[in-house]
Parts: structure tokens; C-alpha cells; sequence
């Protein structure tokens, strides 16, 4: 499906700032979080979650459409727009009459394409900005099939977030970043804005302008950041949470990097180091595809003296050899083994093939 994305502000703008408290609290926690972070001067949009869908029912799941009138006191007290989450399709109609500027799906709707579609249905005929977070999976034709789902609803002003995916095991990260999916999202759509939630990537204070500088150097369009007056006593994400001083201090720090420059001299030297690059890709492919000819080579061997594909002990062999030789020459080890296995698919799928053959 062929889409045109437009900015999900109404005003041309490089980055797009967002922060708020995880959740609506009351209504004296929502203002005071809203005029520090107005006093700040670089906020564009003020988050706050006012249906939270929770793992657990005794968990905080927010205030409800009680609210909705402190966001809309928010806009009016401090000019700041505002956004909200929504699931279903009667959030949408409470948040369009309290004025809501711009709407956003959150991880647990964007999985289940009956809730988008719930909402997208919603949101039929109305003129407002979107925001979908990624599903909690990896799954990047889930996160595109949300999209797809809104856009067709006839909103153009969509903007995707990426807040990172539940993975078993990970210590870092609350949720690992595994940027290379929204990296891709990103070569298929390249006017759709992505958004980073550092706060939902780290689910700890120490990361987040780590992982914030790390979505800059990619060339997001903007972060999602949480921020309460107490954010230790937060009734939610306590700690992911920073105040808004200190998420001012955040953003200063942050080097919001260039998509380009016309410097003769960079321009250059960029274009010659990038022909050495297409150089050696077309180098790897030849080198890849002769490889491929020995393995069906010895597909064809396994096949007339009856021996098994998938040799265990020669391809233990192949990676402990080969990380080895990838860290003499700066290679990571993930990254070796994670291209020698694609590799090893492809080889095991050349085979398959020859064994099949009459």
C-alpha cells in the first residue's frame, strides 16, 4: 500500500519534543509538570496517559475522562498542545471533545489489529495527528499493518514511535531498541516521522539520553520522554520517570545532528569513501555467490552417498573459527555470528533443494 505521510505539527520543525508524566495523577501534578516544562521552551507536545492498559488489574490503569479537563486546562494555562493514548473507539470520542491535538496508539493496542481497527473506524472523517507505537513483539508488519489501518481511515498526519520490544533476557534495556526495526520502517517510508520513547527503551533514569542521543545519531524525528514533579512517588514507571529540570538538562546535552551539509570538501570525501563501500559490496556479493556454488557442490556430494544436510560439528567449527577471526579484525561476535547464520540458511536451503531434485 502506497502512503504520503504529512508532520504531525502544524509548524515545520526539525525534532519534535514530547513530555509528560506517564499518567494523570491530579490535577495540581498534571499543571505544575505542564508550566515547568512550558518554562523550558522546547517542548511541542504534552503527554499524559489517561487510560492505561496494565500487565496486572490491581495495577494504576489511570483516571479515566476525569482527566481530559486538566489536559485541556493545560493548553489553556501554558499554549502547550497536548496528546493522549487511546484504545477504543470511545477514548477517541471523549478526547476529540475536550480538544486532544493529537492522539497516539500505544504497544498493547498496536498487536491486536481488531483494537486499531476499533479506533482507525473512530477515527473516520476526523483531521487529526496520530502517533502508533510499535507492537511489544518484534514484528515490524504488525507495526506497518497499524499504519496502514489509520492511514486508510484518511489520516495523513502519522507519525510512528518507537519505544522499543520486549525480549527475554534483556538486563539493559527494559525494552531492547533493536533499532535496525525502525531503521527499516524508516527505508520504506521515508517521510514518516519516528519518534523515540527512550522512556519505555531503558525503564531507568541513568540511559535515557543515551539511548535519546542514540536516536538522534539515526536521524529520528524527535523523543518521548516522561517527567513527573515527584517522580519517585509516581503511581506509575516511578522509575523511568525524571523531573522536567531535569529532562531540560536532557535535552540540552542532546547533539541534534544535520541530515546534510553542502561543504565541498565533506561532500567529496563522503562520495569517495562511499564508492570504496559499493566497491566492496559488489566484491562480497560475487564472494557470496560463489559460495553458494560450493554448497550446492556439496549438496550434490551429501545426496549421492546419502549423508544428512546439516553437518553440526562442521559448522561449530565454521563459527568458533570464524568469532575469532572476526575480533582480530574489530568485528563484534553477535555481529559475526548473526551474518554467518544467514548464511548458513541459505547454504541449508541450496541443499534442501538439491535433495529434492529428481
Amino acid at each position: 500500500m502506497e502512503m504520503t505521510f504529512k508532520s504531525i505539527l502544524d509548524t515545520p520543525k526539525s525534532h519534535i519534543i514530547i513530555a509528560g508524566p506517564c499518567a494523570a495523577e491530579s490535577e495540581e501534578q498534571v499543571l505544575k509538570t505542564a508550566r515547568d516544562l512550558a518554562a523550558l521552551g522546547n517542548v511541542d507536545l504534552f503527554r499524559a496517559g489517561i487510560w492505561k492498559p496494565r500487565t496486572r488489574p490491581n495495577s494504576f490503569e489511570g483516571v479515566g475522562i476525569i482527566g481530559l479537563p486538566w489536559l485541556k486546562k493545560v493548553k489553556e494555562e501554558t499554549g502547550l498542545k497536548t496528546t493522549t493514548e487511546v484504545a477504543k473507539r470511545d477514548h477517541v470520542f471523549e478526547a476529540l471533545k475536550y480538544g486532544i491535538d493529537v492522539l497516539w496508539l500505544g504497544a498493547r493496542t498496536t498487536v491486536n489489529p481488531f483494537s486499531v481497527q476499533e479506533v482507525a473506524d473512530a477515527l473516520q472523517g476526523v483531521d487529526i495527528p496520530v502517533m502508533i507505537k510499535n507492537p511489544i513483539n518484534t514484528d515490524l508488519s504488525l507495526w506497518i499493518g497499524a499504519i496502514e489501518r489509520v492511514y486508510k481511515a484518511g489520516i495523513t498526519r502519522v507519525a510512528a514511535i518507537h519505544r522499543g520490544f520486549s525480549v527475554h533476557g534483556d538486563n539493559k534495556y527494559r525494552n531492547t531498541p533493536r533499532w535496525q526495526i525502525p531503521i527499516e520502517l524508516k527505508r520504506l517510508f521515508p517521510d514518516l516521522q519516528i519518534i523515540c520513547d527512550n522512556s519505555h527503551i531503558c525503564g531507568r533514569r541513568d540511559t535515557l539520553l543515551e539511548v535519546a542521543q542514540n536516536a538522534m545519531d539515526l536521524d529520528f524525528d524527535g523523543i518521548m520522554t516522561e517527567t513527573h514533579p515527584d517522580p519517585d512517588n509516581a503511581w506509575s514507571d516511578a522509575k523511568q520517570q525524571i523531573t522536567p529540570l531535569q529532562f531540560g538538562d536532557l535535552y540540552n546535552s542532546l547533539q541534534f545532528r544535520k541530515r546534510t551539509t553542502d561543504d565541498a570538501a565533506y561532500k567529496d570525501s563522503i562520495d569517495h569513501l562511499r564508492h570504496e563501500i559499493d566497491e566492496i559490496d559488489e566484491e562480497l556479493l560475487n564472494l557470496l555467490g560463489r559460495r553458494m556454488n560450493l554448497a550446492q557442490e556439496i549438496g550434490r556430494f551429501k545426496k549421492m552417498n546419502n549423508i544428512a544436510i546439516l553437518q553440526s560439528s562442521r559448522w561449530n567449527e565454521i563459527l568458533e573459527k570464524s568469532v575469532k577471526k572476526g575480533s582480530a579484525v574489530g568485528l563484534s561476535a553477535e555481529f559475526v555470528e548473526s551474518v554467518l547464520k544467514s548464511i548458513h540458511e541459505e547454504s541449508i536451503g541450496h541443499q534442501e533443494r538439491i535433495m529434492r531434485q529428481g
